[in-house]
């Protein structure tokens, strides 16, 4: 399975690194791609190099102004004009996506596919990726926006929250089939 990953490039502290290691091996032992924002920095290379090192492939989605931080041994690299492009690509060579920690980028591309998702553009199956917590107050915000009214569909179709990585990959897993 292709599973697109959006998480931060930031150096992060031990509290995310060491679950988003374990998240990748769990990835590349069980033959899977990533496939994500393509760069050779922070907890993108802790997940690329993960998979990598698990047997998994990579393929990545950088953009022009970001191309010098790309992976330089990826299985696949291509290079985006903008980031709305990137996200078009990201997406479409995904079966899955999983949202790890991360700041605004990540979560504009966790509103971009839910949004999609809502809308009926895509079946495909999004996790949250909890890691310590780090989602909890989105969480009671997307609670919120449906039990005000505001989501058209159950969250419960839009989005499964997982507190590890085992969670989520069986979770996509299962909705793939695999299980």
């Amino acid at each position: 399975m292709n599973i697109c990953v959006f998480l931060s490039a930031a150096d992060l502290d031990d509290r995310y690194t060491v679950p988003a290691r374990e998240f990748a091996e769990l990835l590349g032992r069980g033959g899977h791609t990533l496939v994500w924002g393509g760069s050779e920095s922070g907890l993108m290379k802790v997940v690329a190099d993960g998979v990598q090192a698990a047997g998994g492939r990579l393929v990545g989605v950088s953009v022009e102004f970001l191309a010098a931080k790309a992976r330089t041994d990826a299985d696949e690299m291509v290079i985006a004009k903008d980031l709305a492009e990137r996200k078009a690509l990201l997406l479409a060579k995904a079966d899955a996506v999983v949202v790890m920690v991360g700041g605004t980028g990540t979560l504009d591309e966790a509103t971009e596919i839910l949004e999609l998702k809502k809308h009926g553009k895509t079946t495909m199956p999004v996790v949250l990726l909890n890691t310590a917590g780090f989602y909890d107050g989105l969480r009671q915000q997307f609670q919120r926006m449906e039990d005000e009214g505001f989501l058209p569909v159950p969250l419960t179709d839009l989005v499964f929250f997982a507190k590890d990585g085992v969670g989520a990959l069986a979770y996509l897993e299962e909705s793939a089939g695999l299980r």
